[in-house]
């Protein structure tokens, strides 16, 4: 944490983090990012869904994203005059498809399991990956990631509540959006400014829904407590970690790596909230495994066929 709020506060650290990726690592760099930013958010995930009997999905959502803004402007203070019509839209779409994407995901995690929730949800983005892939191999990295997950939620998602399981497809969706936005979003806007801009955007945007449905819960101590655990591991850390990554990782081979997800949040549901693996789950993290070195394979050899 200590690290990415460096880089996002200090011009120079970031610049010395680009130049490091560009100095002999070609894709590896985004790729840990990546990786590190899954980690932290399934991990978050974790403890967010300890914190939902008291909050309600969407009150969790909502401290979520303000206490992430909050934490994210408080850092970046990003500039607010001298941005383009196009750059405000960008940002709006990016906190738009930010506050979406939690609603719905946490709406889904609240009726099925946080696994295939998790499942669902990434074939948001191995569809990014497919729609917009111009490398016939990807589509062999996908599929073979497409097939992890669909093992990984034990081929039952005709048993799942059918509202969960649209929730988390709805979801998915929304990744699919905020990959997108976020790769222009870094594009335009100096280091994390355009993120801090949209989480305050997504907040606002969650705040009515989350004051409904929890109203006063919000404000106790210890609830805005385990919410600020929440917006620290599953929002500032990963996507600063996510919108760094994208600036040098192509949007297809980082929807790929989105197939990590489910595995992530298998170990997280194996550590935090005590839920065991079973050996068609650790198959299912052998192949999305596969497909994501694969996938980071691809963009090795084709940066190295272009330098």
């Amino acid at each position: 944490m200590e690290r990415a709020a460096a880089a996002v506060a200090r011009p120079e650290a970031a610049g010395a983090l680009e130049r490091g990726t560009r100095r002999g690592r070609g894709a590896l760099g985004p790729v840990a990012l990546v990786v590190a930013g899954g980690l932290s958010v399934q991990f978050g995930a974790a403890v967010a869904v300890l914190l939902m009997p008291r909050a309600g999905a969407l009150g969790v959502v909502t401290l979520r994203l303000v206490l992430a803004a909050v934490v994210l402007l408080l850092v970046c203070r990003p500039r607010l005059r001298g941005h383009s019509r196009a750059d405000w839209g960008t940002v709006v779409a990016f906190g738009a498809a930010m506050a979406g994407m939690n609603m719905l995901f946490y709406q889904a995690a609240d009726r099925i399991p946080l696994g295939a929730a998790v499942t669902l949800e990434v074939l948001g983005p191995l569809a990014l990956s497919v729609i917009v892939s111009r490398r016939l191999v990807n589509l062999v990295w996908a599929g073979l990631a497409l097939g992890g997950v669909i093992l990984l939620s034990g081929g039952g998602f005709d048993r799942l509540d059918p509202v969960g399981a649209a929730f988390a497809l709805g979801a998915g969706a929304m990744w699919a959006a905020y990959i997108v936005f976020s790769a222009r979003t870094g594009r335009r806007f100096p280091q994390a400014d355009g993120l801090a801009l949209a989480m305050a955007v997504g907040a606002v945007l969650s705040l009515p829904f989350g004051v409904v449905e929890a109203g006063g819960k919000l404000l106790v101590a210890s609830t805005i407590g385990l919410g600020l655990l929440v917006a620290l591991m599953s929002s500032v850390l990963p996507y600063t970690l996510e919108l760094l990554a994208l600036r040098r990782l192509p949007a297809p081979t980082f929807a790929v790596l989105m197939s990590l997800e489910p595995a992530i949040a298998a170990t997280a549901g194996f550590l935090v909230l005590h839920q065991a693996l079973s050996a068609a789950d650790a198959l299912a993290i052998a192949l999305v495994v596969a497909a994501s070195m694969g996938a980071v394979r691809t963009q090795v050899g084709a940066g190295s066929r272009t330098a």
